[in-house]
């Protein structure tokens, strides 16, 4: 399978550039569950977007300071990349900005946080499992950092999970999209420098609540696993409806000539 992965993240600062990106951060994850899997970063966020969106069999949209609500070229053509992905049930899945997105693109609304920031760790309490989930967890802690989320879902669209943050910490559309609104990527080490980085900009009593939320560690990988899962049952559906359009579409030669069947 060719996944493409959507590079979103905006900060050009030191302190991200210290560390591998967005994309390279999911390439690390994923990789080592499907080693036989190709994915290409395409950054997004500089205007470089795939030639044709058949090119790949997946897309992944990563997280970004950026908001979905910014006047920027490249969020409008992402969101329109999003409406043909899912026009033609190519498998999608979006972290935090790509979350937003997708819902938004989709004809959903994303808002500032009446809460505030949600930052360090936090539990997504999972009540819906979907067909190709073989590992039903329950709960999955995860890392975040966010201060905008979905408030109300593009038609279709069903919530999996929610946290005391985010009513929607997950949802997906279809047998093709899921989203969480958290970082299954992030790993600990980026975590604490990202916390000293941000903390001047963050209220006290908020970073001490974060700081104490991550030294329970989080569980990236176990999400990782279901997009992984994910990708592969999109791709046999869609292969299955493919099939199924073709066998019903398939010309008949007869005489020399195509005729239609």
């Amino acid at each position: 399978m060719k996944v493409a992965i959507l590079l979103t993240d905006v900060d050009d600062s030191a302190f991200t550039r210290s560390f591998p990106d967005d994309a390279e951060k999911f390439r690390r994850l994923l990789q080592p569950l499907r080693p036989q899997w190709s994915f290409v970063t395409y950054s997004v966020k500089d205007g470089i977007f795939p030639a044709r969106i058949a090119d790949y069999d997946a897309y992944l949209i990563t997280g970004s300071p950026a908001s979905v609500h910014d006047d920027r070229p490249w969020i409008a053509r992402l969101f329109d990349l999003i409406r043909a992905a899912h026009e033609r049930r190519i498998p999608l899945a979006g972290a935090c900005f790509g979350h937003q997105a997708i819902a938004k693109a989709l004809g959903g609304e994303v808002a500032k946080n009446e809460a505030g920031w949600g930052l360090g760790v936090t539990t997504t309490k999972f009540t819906r499992h979907l067909g190709w989930m073989d590992e039903r967890h329950e709960s999955l802690r995860l890392y975040c950092a966010h201060n905008e989320q979905v408030v109300r879902l593009p038609d279709g669209a069903v919530v999996l999970g929610h946290d005391p943050i985010a009513a929607v910490s997950a949802y997906s559309i279809g047998d093709h999209v899921l989203c969480t609104q958290h970082h299954p990527e992030m790993t600990p080490d980026y975590v604490d420098g990202l916390l000293d980085y941000i903390e001047a900009d963050i209220d006290p009593a908020v970073m001490a609540k974060a700081r104490d939320s991550v030294k329970g560690g989080a569980q990236g990988g176990e999400f990782a696993r279901w997009i992984v899962d994910f990708y592969d049952a999109a791709h046999k559906a869609r292969g299955a409806q493919s099939h199924h359009r073709s066998h019903r579409e398939r010309p008949v030669w007869q005489d020399g000539e195509r005729k239609a069947a």
